[in-house]
């Protein structure tokens, strides 16, 4: 049976708990996800970016994980952070694991792109300028 593991915190996001969530002697490759902050967007300096959750935010997390557990049949995790990070600070770990490398790619790829649209968890970019903006609202 396909696990998923969902996690929405204002901790640092603990990768080798992602990573164990998928860890499994019967698959030969193991995606590790890494979403972090970047210096810059749209040709403006980042400073910082804030996050924000619904309330529920972990538990429509663990829907899409187990949604997409089932379709692929995989072992499935993902942490996403809430709250003020710097840059280089990680945002979103996620991990795929498979028998063989194809369908682990292709599974985070998709996971990744499916939590980033699905999941209410909305951005605040703090330039360097002293201007803010609110990202996917």
């Amino acid at each position: 049976m396909p696990q998923s593991y969902a996690r929405v915190t204002a901790q640092p996001i603990d990768e080798a708990a992602v990573r164990a969530a998928v860890e499994s002697p019967e698959c030969g490759a193991l995606v590790l996800f890494h979403g972090v902050i970047r210096n810059h967007d749209g040709g403006a300096q980042v400073r910082s970016l804030d996050y924000s959750a619904h309330p529920d935010a972990e538990r429509l997390l663990g829907e899409l994980m187990r949604d997409e557990a089932e379709r692929t049949g995989l072992r499935l995790a993902a942490a996403h952070r809430i709250g003020s990070l710097g840059i280089g600070d990680a945002a979103l770990i996620a991990a795929a694991s498979a028998p063989h490398r194809g369908e682990a790619f292709a599974a985070i790829e998709r996971l990744v792109d499916r939590i980033k649209h699905e999941v209410p968890i909305w951005k605040r970019q703090h330039f360097a300028d002293g201007a803010s903006e609110w990202v996917g609202l």
